[in-house]
């Protein structure tokens, strides 16, 4: 897969792709990691995207793939950053009533590491007690600093809910106000748009 990203890049089409490797999301360490399921995420047009989904690329994946999970997402909001860019920006949908999936991503400032894999704890089981939740997975570039959730949801009242009025993420978000301990961090939600296979 890794290899994979100079194919990737010669992808004019491709406007941003992220090669991600996820884990159970319950520490955020890299005990945490699962080295049989990883992710690509990318950014493209809606009429490239089904060429792409049957490329010579995704099915070589196919062929030592013992499942497959594929989603296409559709931008509602986005806030932050991602490797210094915003590509959730472009092309959101209004008045979407439909499921909707998650994305936060940080990088994580070094000297605050521990910091930041204390507070995990409470959040992630707030997370899975959350009303409407349908699933949730850790993501990440790398093992350490550089991680994430992605996570699906009925709605995205359920999303706001979980957010915002839940006793463990309101700490979390202010201690992120308090420490400082992000670099970087980007939260985007999206309509579900199709969605194919078991996450």
């Amino acid at each position: 897969m890794a290899f994979d990203r100079f194919v990737l890049k010669r992808n004019s089409e491709i406007k941003f792709f992220k090669l991600l490797g996820t884990g159970r999301g319950e520490t955020f360490t890299p005990r945490d990691g699962d080295p049989k399921r990883w992710g690509l995420l990318i950014v493209i047009p809606k009429d490239a995207a089904p060429k792409f989904h049957n490329s010579s690329l995704i099915n070589s994946w196919r062929k030592f793939a013992s499942s497959e999970f594929h989603a296409v997402l559709q931008p509602i909001s986005s806030h932050g950053s991602w490797s210094g860019e915003k590509p959730f920006s472009a092309d959101q949908i209004i008045d979407w009533d439909g499921p909707v999936a998650a994305i936060t991503r940080a990088r994580i400032k070094w000297k605050l590491n521990r910091v930041f894999w204390r507070a995990v704890p409470p959040v992630n089981i707030a997370l899975k007690a959350a009303p409407g939740l349908r699933s949730a997975i850790g993501i990440g570039e790398a093992p350490i600093g550089l991680q994430g959730t992605f996570s699906r949801w009925d709605s995205a009242e359920a999303v706001k809910t979980f957010a915002y009025k839940g006793a463990a993420h309101a700490q979390a978000i202010q201690s992120t106000k308090d420490l400082n301990w992000y670099a970087e961090e980007l939260f985007a939600r999206f309509a579900i748009i199709s969605e194919h296979g078991v996450l």
